[in-house]
């Protein structure tokens, strides 16, 4: 397995908040003055996030397990992936967090491509992982979601739990209701998802599901195909720009993303 030139750094744990804020911004009316604390807090978190992130892209937004570790086959098919999709020439962005994320992240790094993580504030598997070229942490949920999807022409889940899930289906969701375009969205792991899929199934014939819905996405465990797809349906279909926008000294913009070489390593463009 290629190394780095210099070992990654493990980005420092974010204090966990004994109150999470998402909690207190949704436990109901607060007084005037603490509801436009939290307003701020929000807009904070957004501008962070946008700021970080403006200039890392295109990015390809990997969704999977934090508790499926190194050595179990689908921690090797998440780094796998992460390599795919730095070879196409995407910036692979995740969550952030351990597991198959991280194996997402580490993927694009060792490929030579750009790795950046979206993370969260919890009291439990929230540690950034140290593949990452460029971290984020949100205070919020919501504003997490929004980051991973705002910069990505595609989506890839892996198998995850419930919040793979939930970040799954909004983007199925997003694409069915026109709120975004129809960006290629894979699932990767065939039999993990099969239970999935018989649920979408029931769901078209009892008509709460158009059976066009289940286009919106491919399942597979074929990797060139997963990858195929994403070239076709994002690169060619929405016509990629080459050219990424650069940052301004002027307004104090971050640097972009840079691609982690690895001495030996094929470029992203190979």
């Amino acid at each position: 397995m290629a190394e780095t030139s210099t070992p990654p750094q493990t980005p420092k744990s974010v204090p966990v908040s004994p109150q999470p804020e998402d909690r207190i911004l949704l436990e109901g009316p607060h007084s005037r003055v603490r509801e436009a604390r939290l307003l701020i807090n929000v807009v904070w978190d957004f501008l962070r996030g946008f700021r970080a992130l403006h200039f890392c892209g295109p990015c390809v937004t990997v969704f999977g397990s934090a508790r499926i570790t190194e050595g179990h086959p689908y921690y090797q098919l998440g780094v796998e992936v992460g390599k795919g999709l730095a070879r196409l020439g995407f910036t692979v962005m995740t969550g952030g967090g351990p597991g198959l994320m991280e194996a997402a992240n580490r993927g694009a790094r060792e490929a030579g491509g750009r790795s950046v993580g979206v993370n969260i504030i919890l009291p439990f598997e929230q540690d950034a992982n140290r593949y990452c070229d460029r971290v984020v942490t949100s205070r919020y949920f919501f504003v997490r979601k929004v980051l991973l999807f705002k910069y990505s022409y595609a989506f890839v889940a892996l198998p995850g739990g419930l919040g793979t899930l939930d970040e799954l289906n909004e983007a199925l969701t997003l694409i069915q209701t026109k709120k975004i375009l129809h960006y290629p969205v894979v699932l990767m792991g065939a039999t993990y998802w099969r239970g999935f899929l018989a649920l979408l199934e029931d769901m078209v014939k009892a008509g709460t599901v158009s059976a066009t819905d289940l286009k919106l996405f491919l399942v597979t465990d074929d990797l060139n195909e997963a990858l195929e797809h994403i070239r076709k349906h994002a690169i060619e279909e929405f016509k990629l720009l080459k050219q990424r926008p650069k940052p301004s000294r002027l307004l104090g913009e971050p640097a972009e993303v840079k691609a982690s070489r690895v001495p030996g390593s094929p470029s992203p463009s190979e």
